[in-house]
């Protein structure tokens, strides 16, 4: 059997090494590794993908949430909502630039954000709420962009984990995570779905005033070379990076595709254990498995992610610690009471193999691995 891994980046770039190599020698040869050619090809292939007016590439996933924040024009001291369960950049950038982060339960089903805990969180002080959409489905859109009208918020996707990913409205329009609220968000982190070979990110939006301002914003508030017109960062998608992505988009759903297969072998195989609870998938949204999380119910968590280990199984515990319990993110207006979810999942959830290289002699030894220890 093949090595098992958490990711297997090298079996995948096997695959397509003709195609990056190739894309690759031609940024080398032409030596355009700013803002070359590739750039705005990968650009324009991932709007017309996610059938977004404007995609506007960033240095990476966390530089693509702070930059849309900064686009929309929030103030220190303004509330931004968002969930306590999820990575920590989804807060940080809201430190950053000195707003209030205002952080809110979840769903014990999906891991996404409560909408109710959500419409509690509101005060005059809200501009802005990020819903997160975790391991690879979409948040309850639907409800949160009712919410951000009539309270006359911002909705900024968080889509890091859920690029590739549908969401179907009531009336059956169908969109792609992170081209919903008035900006969407994701990271090109080499684990992701569509993951470059290095840093990458972006932004997207329908919104053509704020798709200009943000263009600046990455680019030292440049719109013509040293004339600064905003307050800027220096955030870009490099090349190379843009390079290996357009090589890798045509391949998006095909990966999605592979993981769908992959989870669907795991909840098969687990779907009679009284201990396990497999990944709950929304009627309203796709789901594209950027991880397979489970939730082991019988206080046995942390002695299966020992066992596996143990067995050579990679694994990962997403997240041991809630953000409105770590120290960077402590504040005394946070009531334990009011992350009872929360504190319920980082005791119990545990995430297993999951990439588009994974074969069926892989997956049977790791879920009977599973099996064995629990039953």
């Amino acid at each position: 059997m093949k090595k098992i891994q958490m990711v297997d980046l090298q079996s995948q770039y096997q695959k397509i090494k003709d195609v990056v190599n190739t894309s690759i020698e031609e940024v080398l040869n032409s030596s355009a590794y700013i803002n070359g050619p590739y750039v705005k090809e990968f650009q324009a292939d991932l709007e017309k993908y996610l059938n977004v007016k404007h995609v506007i590439p960033c240095a990476n996933g966390t530089d693509a949430l702070q930059i849309a924040m900064m686009g929309l024009g929030l103030n220190p001291g303004d509330e931004v909502i968002t969930v306590d369960f999820t990575f920590a950049a989804t807060v940080e950038v809201i430190g950053l630039l000195q707003l209030t982060p205002v952080l809110v339960d979840v769903e014990l089903d999906t891991f996404n954000i409560n909408i109710e805990a959500l419409k509690k969180a509101i005060t005059p002080k809200t501009k802005a709420i990020v819903p997160v959409h975790l391991f690879g489905q979409c948040a309850n859109m639907e409800a949160i962009l009712e919410i951000a009208k009539e309270h006359n918020l911002y909705v900024i996707e968080d889509n890091a984990q859920a690029i590739g990913a549908n969401y179907t409205f009531a009336d059956g329009t169908i969109k792609k995570a992170g081209t919903i609220g008035h900006v969407g968000t994701t990271s090109f982190f080499p684990s992701k779905n569509l993951g470059c070979y290095g840093d990458g990110g972006a932004i997207f939006t329908n919104d053509d005033e704020l798709a200009h301002t943000l263009r600046g914003i990455v680019n030292h508030g440049m719109y013509k070379r040293y004339y600064h017109d905003v307050v800027g960062v220096n955030s870009r998608l490099d090349s190379i990076q843009a390079a290996v992505l357009k090589a890798k988009l045509p391949n998006l759903d095909a990966y999605c595709e592979s993981r769908r297969k992959a989870a669907e072998f795991y909840s098969n195989a687990f779907k009679n254990n009284e201990n396990i609870i497999t990944p709950v998938i929304s009627d309203f949204t796709t789901h594209v498995f950027h991880q397979y999380t489970l939730r082991i119910t019988n206080g046995k968590r942390d002695a299966l992610h020992k066992h596996l280990l143990d067995n050579n199984i990679p694994n990962a515990i997403y997240y041991p610690v809630p953000l409105h319990a770590q120290k960077a993110y402590k504040d005394d207006r946070y009531n334990e009471e009011d992350f009872k979810v929360t504190n319920q999942l980082i005791d119990e959830v545990i995430s297993l193999p999951m990439h588009t290289e994974l074969d069926t002699e892989q997956q049977e030894f790791i879920s009977q691995t599973v099996l064995d220890f629990l039953n």
